[in-house]
């Protein structure tokens, strides 16, 4: 699998996992062979918009005006996923 550079490369949500809402768990979930990870509030936001390639700047783009006036929004969120990268959550394009 490529390195994937969170601020220039295009990315989306690894195939094998399955972004979804989950009844039981009244939560996000990823689900993988393995089972399955709950996703926080703020996480599903961020996952749901990679189900589709995106970058980071369109992402955060899209995350500021769903959510205007959040500080700290951009950092936030490139750490989120580059926690996401070393999980395999999402790869590269």
């Amino acid at each position: 699998m490529s390195s994937l550079n969170i601020d220039l490369d295009q990315f989306s949500i690894n195939p094998q996992y399955r972004f979804q809402w989950e009844e039981a768990q009244e939560c996000h979930v990823l689900l993988f062979p393995e089972g399955l990870v709950k996703l926080s509030g703020s996480a599903a936001e961020i996952m749901q918009r990679c189900q589709q390639p995106t970058t980071l700047a369109a992402l955060v783009d899209e995350l500021q005006q769903t959510f205007p006036g959040v500080e700290g929004l951009e950092n936030d969120v490139r750490e989120f996923l580059n926690d996401a990268q070393e999980q395999d959550w999402i790869v590269s394009i």
